[in-house]
């Protein structure tokens, strides 16, 4: 393995060390080698798992680490080796023409890295908890401000999602976790669901918060998402929040190991055609000119963001115990915006251990 760059999700998963370049061979149990720069090599011996952790200065200076790795191989007259999917493409040319058979393993340790430990169950919990802490700091920051022709204005200025993003971080960076890439998305921009946000919040009107923390130490991840309205909440608005809550425990209750990964989705996909909404799944249209969710119902959260397993549409491998997933529905209508809330928990046997504790209500007031 040679990492992609310092977050290489499945280079970290099998060395337990984050690091931008490197080589990594796995011969069997017990019986590996990490190589490393000079710059890297102490915190690799203090950090990874890798039973030997050696120096290799060639390497690094003239990054010839698929050259090194068939050097390696040679030496125990190994000729065929598996890769990870997501290995660069001139390594994957580098080491062919050293003449190894090479095969991309597209499930390298997909399965292993489902199956949560109760170690990784705490992390993602810790995760989880800094979480709500930055979305309850976002959301007193909301709570305390003024309205001025429609607009949120806060110490003189307009509230933005720029100041909200910073006291986010702060919050965050304080717990020893990061979330560069966080939505705080006000209204009507909230329609899209992965826009993360940009200038003056709207009262009035929806804001989503999303936010999926990093941990800087061991690099696993939470997810949670809050949708509050500063200000009068309208009717429609109302309605689109309720049908999402209605949504998100029809997905938690629909979950269990064994439930097939398109289950959840289609019950959350019912409950909102159900409600008079619709979906873009196939068979959950619902009307034209109504908010639509547009999107899964979740995914496998773990030391990357999104990983398996999905919850969407065609999706018949069952959930397993130890899966940690999200359960995310929303509802979004251009040029009014949008509703969504998520939580995330752990599947159990006969069902879903709730990581998430915070308030869904859409008053930033309750979250205070």
């Amino acid at each position: 393995m040679i990492p992609t760059g310092g977050e290489d999700p499945i280079f970290m998963y099998a060395t337990g060390f984050a690091v931008e370049t490197a080589l990594y061979i796995r011969f069997g149990e017990g019986d590996d080698v990490l190589f490393t720069s000079p710059l890297e090599i102490d915190r690799a011996r203090a950090q990874s798992r890798a039973a030997r952790v050696l120096e290799d200065r060639e390497a690094y200076v003239h990054d010839t680490w698929a050259q090194l790795a068939a050097r390696t191989l040679s030496e125990r007259g190994i000729t065929s080796v598996r890769v990870a999917p997501n290995l660069p493409a001139v390594h994957l040319e580098d080491l062919r023409a050293q003449g190894l058979d090479v095969e991309v393993d597209r499930d390298l340790f997909v399965a292993e890295r489902r199956h949560k430990s109760a170690g990784d169950a705490a992390a993602i919990q810790a995760a989880q908890a800094a979480a709500e802490s930055a979305v309850v700091e976002v959301v007193r920051t909301l709570a305390q401000a003024e309205i001025r022709d429609g607009v949120l204005w806060s110490n003189g200025d307009p509230l933005t999602t720029e100041r909200l993003y910073s006291r986010a971080q702060l919050v965050l960076g304080e717990k020893g976790f990061t979330c560069p890439d966080m939505i705080i998305a006000g209204s009507p921009a909230s329609a899209i669901p992965h826009h993360r946000g940009e200038g003056p919040i709207q009262a009035n009107a929806p804001v989503i918060i999303d936010i999926f923390p990093t941990s800087r130490s061991n690099h696993f991840n939470g997810d949670l998402t809050r949708t509050v309205v500063v200000g009068e909440i309208s009717e429609d608005v109302r309605r689109m929040h309720a049908a999402v809550l209605q949504a998100l425990d029809a997905g938690i209750e629909s979950i269990a190991a064994g439930v097939p990964g398109q289950d959840p989705h289609h019950a959350v996909c019912q409950v909102l055609v159900d409600r008079g909404y619709g979906t873009t799944t196939a068979g959950f249209e619902g009307p034209d000119g109504v908010a639509k969710m547009n999107h899964s119902t979740g995914h496998g959260v773990g030391i990357e963001t999104h990983e398996e397993p999905r919850l969407k549409d065609a999706i018949t491998a069952p959930l397993e115990e130890g899966d940690v997933v999200t359960v995310e529905p929303g509802l979004y209508l251009l040029g009014f915006g949008g509703v969504r809330v998520e939580d995330t928990g752990m599947v159990t046997k006969h069902g879903f251990h709730n990581f998430s504790t915070l308030t869904r209500s859409l008053n930033p007031r309750d979250y205070l």
